[in-house]
């Protein structure tokens, strides 16, 4: 069972990278540089790469407990934009993370 926990952790991974990598795109001036941008295309790659890597853990693992560890990507996401670009990082957002954290684990208590 291990490999398909190992292949969901990737995909999230994989995700989080993708969506820092598509941050760094956005700061294009126009649209269309955006999407020419190689940090935006890499990005969209990962986004792929994550997609295949939770679909192989999709085949053993319950979806009622791979799509909420999922959201982890959430919390992690929050506070590498918060290193990485400086965006906000509150009480809100630290209470929003700890119930991601704390929903992920009940769902994974089975």
């Amino acid at each position: 069972m291990w490999p398909y926990y190992a292949a969901l952790a990737g995909g999230i991974i994989t995700g989080i990278g993708g969506q820092m990598l598509l941050k760094v795109g956005a700061s294009a001036e126009n649209l269309l540089a955006q999407l020419l941008r190689p940090s935006t295309i890499v990005g969209l790659f990962l986004y792929g790469v994550a997609a295949f890597l939770y679909i192989i853990a999709l085949r053993k693992l319950p979806v009622s407990v791979a799509f909420p560890s999922v959201s982890l990507s959430y919390a992690i996401v929050a506070v590498m934009g918060h290193w990485l670009f400086n965006e906000p990082f509150g009480w809100q957002q630290i209470a929003g993370i700890a119930l991601i954290m704390g929903g992920v684990f009940l769902v994974n208590q089975h």
